[in-house]
């Protein structure tokens, strides 16, 4: 049975990746905060029949919160084959580039882009004792530092001078991680779930969790010859489901 685990994931699009990569065999390590929370989100799968679930604290702001958990999931399992790393915050809005609160950016820059490469290094040795690991960074469209100068995008307005820096971060970091893992069996993408109705936006957007869901959960399943170091988002390219970057 693969293992994989994700971050944030007792609620919203963490918590129904986790439901789906249940349903498809996968023994889910859900990571969560605030470890009732987890649990109970946990007890909502069992409630269901998805039986082999169970919760990990991991907060992604605190490194000695990755290192227990590191130490936590190494004592439940040698290998890890899945990571998706899904945690993330948009910060307090709107963000103008000169009004916005420089620690505020710097928070949103901790838990989206920091947090991210401090999981995926404290967790790739779990990783690399998998026959085929995949590295799932959740990203957004927003992130596309090419649409973003371009007029014509329909989200070309939507400039926050948090979020946005700190996602398009996080893509070059997946760039280079993949790159640096081209010769191994590690598949490694940034996926963007798409402008979904969730907290994370006040519901506000168009976009359904299942759906948003079933994009991280394709790229965590790919096979030995799915595409590695891509930026997939549905959103932003309908045709292909590769966006620019």
């Amino acid at each position: 049975m693969k293992t994989v685990l994700i971050t944030g994931a007792n609620k919203s699009i963490g918590f129904e990746t986790a439901r789906q990569l249940l349903q498809q065999g996968y023994y889910v390590y859900l990571g969560c905060r605030d470890l009732q929370k987890g649990q109970q989100a946990v007890s909502q799968l069992q409630s269901e029949g998805l039986t082999q679930v169970e919760p990990i604290q991991i907060d992604v702001d605190s490194l000695e919160s990755i290192q227990a958990a590191r130490q936590t999931l190494g004592q439940k399992t040698k290998v890890l084959d899945v990571l998706v790393n899904n945690a993330g915050v948009s910060g307090i809005l709107p963000q103008p580039a000169l009004e916005t609160d420089i620690n505020l950016i710097r928070q949103v820059f901790e838990t989206n882009f920091f947090g991210v490469i401090a999981v995926t290094q404290a967790f790739i040795d779990m990783l690399k004792l998998s026959s085929e690991p995949r590295i799932v960074n959740v990203t957004s469209g927003l992130g596309s530092i090419t649409l973003q100068n371009d007029p014509a995008w329909k989200y070309y307005h939507v400039k926050l001078a948090g979020y946005f820096p700190s996602k398009a971060a996080l893509n070059a970091y997946t760039t280079v991680l993949a790159y640096d893992l081209r010769d191994t069996a590690f598949k490694i993408n940034a996926v963007d779930p798409g402008y979904t109705a969730t907290d994370f936006n006040h519901h506000s957007g168009p976009g359904t969790i299942p759906d948003a869901a079933a994009r991280v959960v394709k790229a965590a399943t790919f096979g030995p010859d799915g595409p590695t170091g891509q930026f997939f988002s549905d959103d932003n390219s309908p045709e292909t489901g590769i966006s620019a970057w």
